[in-house]
């Protein structure tokens, strides 16, 4: 059974940096490609990253985030980071990883096994 759980979100100031975690099981990076997505309330879901070890394409990122958002894996620790810097405002939302597409994309219409999510709030 695929599971992801996600932790790291929190309250941080404006200009500052978080690192979240989405530990993963049931599946092998191998298989599948890995994205953190994010929904801001009363907006649609946003791709934000993702990775893949199979893809031409290991990487991709939203045009928001890029420069400020990497996405990294540790293999041995079956864990997909998400590290943030430069955060605003507009970043603050609900983060979700995710699995089970067939090669990088930041398109969540793509994945199959969603996390439950952790809050990330922005303070101005």
């Amino acid at each position: 059974e695929v599971q992801l759980v996600e932790s790291g979100g929190g309250l941080v100031q404006a200009g500052g940096s978080l690192r979240l975690s989405c530990a993963a099981s049931g599946f092998s990076f191998d298989d599948y490609a890995i994205g953190w997505f994010r929904q801001a309330p009363g907006k649609e879901r946003e791709g934000v990253a993702s990775f893949s070890k199979s893809s031409d394409v290991d990487t991709a990122y939203g045009d928001s985030v890029k420069g400020r958002f990497t996405i990294s894996s540790d293999n041995a620790k079956n864990t997909v980071y998400l590290h943030m810097s430069k955060l605003n405002h507009e970043d603050t939302a609900v983060y979700y990883c995710a699995t089970g597409a067939p090669f990088t994309t930041i398109h969540p219409a793509w994945y199959d096994y969603w996390g439950q999510g952790t809050q990330v709030t922005v303070s101005s």
